[in-house]
């Protein structure tokens, strides 16, 4: 990996049974790379945590479906999701970085999954089964896009309270108290919920 000096190959906190490339300073990191966007891929960010614990806990979620991980970052969620039995993972990140970051988290676990650099909100949803989404509510453009885009899909939605998080029309699944830093957070500790969106049977 090219920054492989700042990237630590460590279990994930609140899934130790992932293991992926993180940094421990984001903003050395961020500097060092010299891109424009932060380095979030350097990261397992609470709502992908949420996501990949909720997956590992409830294959059948899963198993068996063709799956899209939606601002993929790290690949948490897509390597969680291959580990729970997914048939199929595409991961899905704007930042051309992830492909490599993603490549070599989804080597150290075994797993294989597909990468595109598109942006998928751009045109339809895919033909997959189901949609992962982790912490994608940070921003208000960002997360209007994501929230139409994902009307009438099946999903699963992993967000430790961002701002833009929608007040109704989403059914939570589970709720994790999750350790964090508060570098990254603000707090110790933050509570992250997965929602689904309900869906009409067809």
């Amino acid at each position: 990996m090219k920054h492989a000096s700042w990237l630590a190959l460590e279990p994930v906190p609140f899934v130790p049974e992932v293991v992926l490339h993180q940094a421990d300073d984001m903003h050395g990191l961020w500097e060092a790379v010299g891109t424009t966007a932060p380095p979030y891929w350097a990261f397992p960010w609470l709502g992908g945590q949420a996501l990949a614990r909720y997956v590992l806990d409830n294959p059948s979620a899963v198993k068996g479906k063709r799956v899209l991980d939606l601002a993929t970052g790290s690949g948490l969620v897509a390597i969680a999701a291959m580990r729970a039995g997914a048939a199929s993972v595409l991961a899905a990140d704007i930042d051309p970085l992830t492909e490599e970051v993603v490549a070599q988290n989804c080597l150290a676990n075994d797993v294989s999954v597909m990468w595109t650099g598109l942006d998928l909100l751009e045109g339809q949803v895919p033909h997959v089964d189901l949609v992962l989404a982790g912490d994608v509510l940070y921003e208000r453009d960002m997360a209007t896009r994501v929230l139409s885009w994902i009307q009438g899909t099946r999903v699963l939605l992993g967000d430790p309270g961002r701002d833009y998080l929608p007040q109704q029309g989403l059914v939570e699944v589970a709720a994790y108290d999750i350790a964090t830093t508060r570098e990254l957070e603000g707090v110790p500790v933050k509570r992250v919920r997965v929602f689904t969106l309900p869906v009409e049977n067809p």
